[in-house]
């Protein structure tokens, strides 16, 4: 039996009908029903997470307290911080508290020998300036004491003193005075110093 040209394109066509339905039927139309999910937790289990949530809720007021106590305390305690946007800044803060303290107490503290600024904790930074002059005993001690009533949060980091046969008594000091910045100003990039 043999088929003719136009039964041969009847029954090709007849085919992709017969696929078109099939498709449209179990592909596109299909049944699409949700699956039920078994409920996890029981009630009581759903009860005591609620309660614990509910006691972990109730902490926060008295933790937003506790957080507002330690920042108040924090800015207190930073408010001696050297003020500078730059290392330079703070390190000639530093050198103008010794020049004025040192003139108050008549000594003459001219230059720096050093200057340095180093990263301490997390988030703070020493800064600390180095210089040399000569004074009596008694205004080496007068300024030790106008250092100590500063508000600034500034030290002493180091003190050398070197006696003579002179016979005004008169000592050669090298005083090396510290104080305490934000740690970005040890974390700049001091200029020519590398590509």
């Amino acid at each position: 039996m043999t088929l003719g040209t136009l039964d041969k394109k009847t029954a090709i066509l007849g085919a992709l009908g017969v696929v078109a339905v099939l498709v449209l039927r179990f592909v596109v139309m299909a049944d699409r029903t949700p699956e039920v999910v078994a409920v996890s937790d029981s009630v009581p289990a759903a009860e005591k997470r609620l309660e614990r949530l509910r006691q972990i809720a109730a902490t926060v007021p008295g933790k937003e307290e506790v957080y507002k106590k330690a920042a108040a305390e924090l800015q207190t305690r930073e408010t001696g911080m050297l003020k500078a946007e730059t290392a330079a800044q703070a390190e000639a803060q530093l050198q103008d508290t010794l020049h004025r303290l040192g003139q108050l107490n008549g000594i003459d503290i001219r230059g720096v020998e050093d200057a340095r600024i180093k990263p301490m904790a997390a988030d703070y930074a020493e800064v600390s300036v180095t210089v040399r002059f000569t004074c009596l005993i008694e205004q080496l001690v007068n300024l030790m004491a106008s250092l100590a009533s500063q508000q600034a949060l500034i030290s002493t980091n180091e003190v050398q003193v070197t006696g003579g046969p002179d016979k005004n008594k008169t000592i050669q000091v090298r005083l090396t005075l510290s104080g305490v910045v934000p740690k970005k100003l040890a974390q700049e990039k001091k200029p020519g110093s590398g590509l």
